[in-house]
């Protein structure tokens, strides 16, 4: 253990593992981006699609030690409704929670989308 330390070894043990978490950062920034972008670029569509399924993932987010009394715990949810169009293709959308909550499994109506951004659904009347 003292080679490790005392050779220099720790010093660019730290600096790489730095340089790689900083990456990570940078890589995802650069890919939101990027998807924003195509997003802008592609045409808003409108068809006729029917909600197949719905879906929600919980976060959970820890901070503090378990413990101690600045220890907090908050949860996110995220929804997800997958669209099924009349080519038989399906398609998942990040929705806000109230937009989720006005869908159910087999509505239909028109879905208007712009590349992977969903923007919204007006469901026809039975």
């Amino acid at each position: 253990m003292g080679f490790f330390f005392s050779s220099g070894l720790f010093e660019v043990f730290f600096i790489l593992v730095f340089v790689l978490i900083l990456g990570m950062f940078v890589l995802t920034i650069v890919r939101g981006i990027g998807q924003w972008s195509k997003n802008n670029q592609s045409p808003r569509l409108a068809v006729e699609a029917r909600v197949v399924s719905r879906r929600t993932s919980v976060h959970h987010h820890h901070t503090g030690a378990a413990g101690d009394y600045g220890c907090h715990t908050s949860s996110s949810t995220s929804y997800y409704v997958t669209f099924e169009v009349e080519s038989g293709d399906r398609m998942e959308f990040h929705l806000s929670g109230s937009e989720y909550g006005m869908l159910a499994e087999g509505d239909r109506g028109r879905l208007s989308f712009q590349g992977t951004r969903y923007l919204g659904f007006d469901r026809h009347p039975d």
